[in-house]
C-alpha cells in the first residue's frame, strides 16, 4: 500500500547569509540612492513570476509618475525626500523602514525583505525580490489568511525532491494504489480504491509516496491562517507589509518579496498608517 503523509503547512523561511548590522536613525535627508528607475522595470506579478512590466495596472498599488518626473526625481529615494506628506520608506539594502511626516521620523523598526533569489519549475521562473518602487497602501486588514502562491508548492517539491502534481476540479487524480484525489467544493478528498472516501485535512499539505499534490485555489487546504502575523497592508501585486511567526527572519533577507515586521512594529503601522499612504522602497 502507498503511504499518504500530511505535512503542516509551512513558509520555508530562507536565511540570510549574514545578519544585517543596523544602528535606529533616521533616513539622511540627502543621500544618493542605489535605487533602480521606475520606468521599464522589471517586476513580479502576484504569483511571484517574472515579468516586464512597463506600465502599472490599476489596481496594482503602483504609484504612476511620468517618464518626465521619474527623471528629475533621479530616483525612488529622491521623491521620497522630495515629499512633505505623511509616507512610509523602506531601504532594502539596510533592511529597515521609517515612517515619515515632513522631516520627522515617526517611527523607525528592523524589517525583513526578499532575498533575491530565483526559483525555477519547468517553464516558469519566480524571482523572490522586493520591488523597488512606489507603491500606496491599498487596504488593511486583521488577522489576514495567506493563500500559497503556485512557488511555494515549486519550492516545497524542490527542496524536497517531491514530484508536484496541479489538482483541478472536475478532474479526479489517479494515485498509484488505485485510489484517486478529488477536488469536493472546497475540500480534497481522498478516495479509496474500495470506495471509501476522507477529507484531508484543512492545514496541511497533500505528500503521496514522492509526489506533493497542490490544491486549486479556492480550496480551504490553499488557506494558511497565521502565517502573515496580526495585520497585514495591501500594497498591491502580491506585495504586502505583514507579521510573520518566523522573528528571527527581521532583519534579514529572509521572504519571498513581502516586507515582514515584528508584531509591535506591524501593530502601529496598522493604527498610524492610513490607506492610501504613499510607500517608498529603494
Amino acid at each position: 500500500m502507498m503511504e499518504m503523509r500530511f505535512f503542516r503547512h509551512a513558509v520555508l523561511a530562507l536565511a540570510a547569509l549574514a545578519a544585517m548590522p543596523a544602528a535606529a536613525q533616521d533616513p539622511p535627508d540627502r543621500q544618493a540612492s542605489a535605487a533602480a528607475s521606475l520606468a521599464g522595470a522589471a517586476s513580479v506579478t502576484a504569483s511571484g513570476e517574472m515579468t516586464a512590466t512597463p506600465s502599472a495596472p490599476r489596481d496594482s498599488g503602483l504609484v504612476r509618475i511620468s517618464p518626465r518626473a521619474s527623471a528629475a526625481a533621479g530616483s525612488v529615494r529622491a521623491a521620497a525626500d522630495r515629499s512633505t506628506a505623511l509616507r512610509v520608506l523602506v531601504s532594502v539594502d539596510e533592511r529597515r523602514l521609517w515612517l515619515v511626516q515632513g522631516r520627522d521620523t515617526l517611527f523607525r523598526a528592523p524589517v525583513a525583505v526578499g532575498t533575491g533569489r530565483t526559483l525555477r519549475h519547468g517553464e516558469r521562473a519566480w524571482r523572490f525580490e522586493t520591488p523597488r518602487s512606489v507603491r500606496q497602501v491599498l487596504s488593511k486588514q486583521t488577522n489576514p489568511v495567506w493563500t500559497p502562491p503556485d512557488w511555494h508548492y515549486a519550492e516545497l517539491a524542490a527542496d524536497s525532491g517531491w514530484t508536484l502534481v496541479q489538482l483541478e476540479r472536475g478532474r479526479p487524480t489517479p494515485l498509484p494504489d488505485g485510489g484517486r484525489l478529488e477536488v469536493r467544493g472546497d475540500r480534497i478528498a481522498h478516495v479509496h480504491a474500495n470506495g471509501g472516501m476522507e477529507l484531508i485535512p484543512e492545514d496541511e499539505e497533500v505528500i503521496f509516496g514522492t509526489t506533493l499534490y497542490a490544491p486549486p485555489l479556492g480550496t480551504r487546504n490553499r488557506r494558511v491562517a497565521g502565517e502573515l502575523g496580526a495585520y497585514k497592508l495591501d500594497l498591491g501585486g502580491g506585495y504586502m507589509l505583514h507579521g510573520t511567526p518566523h522573528k528571527a527572519s527581521i532583519g534579514q533577507a529572509a521572504t519571498h518579496g513581502c516586507i515582514r515586521l515584528d508584531d509591535d512594529a506591524i501593530a502601529y503601522l496598522y493604527q498610524n498608517v492610513p490607506v492610501g499612504t504613499p510607500v517608498y522602497i529603494f
